[in-house]
């Protein structure tokens, strides 16, 4: 599996571009290339790796399932559940950057996201959106619901 490829593949919350080139994904999005972008990972220890989560919201962020975290630093991440079944594709990369197969602002096209994939990752459930992350910014001291 190369990280430069876009995958589009079912996530947790919804069908998702996939990939390590977070300006390719930008761009397939058609929005600027400025704006921070969410990124997977496999487990909590892979983003402790990644920054230093507060002390104070380390238990709520390890035992958070379709949570996304906005950090201090501007960055977005959130842990797949072991559970999901997109966690055994995240698991061979340990991070990338997803955002949902669409163009910004709009709805979901399945022939738009599989010409503007490289490799498309389907299951037995074909591919449909759920419910989306919660999203929560934080820091040192509090908390808010963005989301």
């Amino acid at each position: 599996m190369n990280k430069e490829k876009v995958y589009l593949a079912q996530t947790d919350t919804t069908v998702g571009f996939l990939s390590s080139d977070d300006k390719k994904l930008s761009s397939i999005k058609q929005r600027s290339s400025s704006q921070k972008m969410l990124q997977i990972v496999d487990r909590f220890t892979t983003l402790k790796q990644q920054l230093r989560i507060p002390k104070k919201f380390k238990k709520l962020v390890r035992n958070s399932k379709k949570t996304t975290f906005i950090y201090a630093n501007g960055n977005s991440y959130r842990v797949i559940d072991k559970n999901f079944p997109h966690h055994s594709f995240i698991m061979k990369f340990g991070i990338m950057y997803s955002t949902s197969a669409n163009i910004t602002q709009n709805k979901f096209d399945k022939q738009y996201a599989l010409n503007n994939c490289d490799i498309s990752v389907e299951d037995n459930q074909n591919f449909f959106e759920s419910t989306p992350s919660k999203i929560y910014k934080i820091n040192n001291i509090k908390m808010q619901r963005i989301r």
